[in-house]
């Protein structure tokens, strides 16, 4: 024999109401973490470039050091006989001889490739030369807002 079963009597089944707006918080949530990062990137990239332009700045003022002294190479006559010899200025001198076209031209550079406020100092006792470069560096993170560099030679 078998027994018909009965169905069971159903209960209403409760429906969930759909989660409506969740969806939408969490594309904000990510869109400001997102945003957060971003601005992160930007900063880290204006800073870099900050950097970098001050870096290039100071191999500026290193190659005009350099270029200097290869002019007084060319005259060591002249450059031991002090005749190079300047204090520090930010002025371009007037031309004439030699010497003095050298550092007219070197000075002329040296404010072109650093801005106006650059200046440089030449100091030779003997045949040892002292060449000092200084630049405003205020763009540069870190550090003063004048840079100097300065290298000594024998000619």
């Amino acid at each position: 024999m078998s027994a018909i079963l009965a169905p069971r009597p159903r209960r209403a089944a409760r429906r969930r109401a759909p989660a409506r707006g969740v969806g939408l918080i969490e594309v904000l949530v990510a869109v400001l973490v997102l945003a957060i990062g971003l601005l992160g990137v930007a900063a880290m990239q204006a800073l870099a470039l900050r950097n970098s332009q001050s870096s290039l700045e100071r191999s500026q003022g290193v190659v005009h050091a350099y270029t200097i002294l290869d002019a007084m190479r060319a005259n060591p006559v002249a450059a031991r006989g002090g005749a190079y010899n300047i204090g520090m200025t930010c002025t371009v001198p007037a031309g004439g001889a030699l010497p003095a076209n050298d550092i007219r031209n070197w000075m002329t550079e040296l404010q072109q490739n650093l801005g106006t406020t650059a200046c440089g100092q030449v100091n030779c006792a003997g045949p040892m030369c002292t060449v000092t470069v200084r630049w405003d560096d205020s763009r540069g993170s870190g550090g003063s807002v004048t840079q100097t560099f300065s290298t000594t030679s024998r000619i």
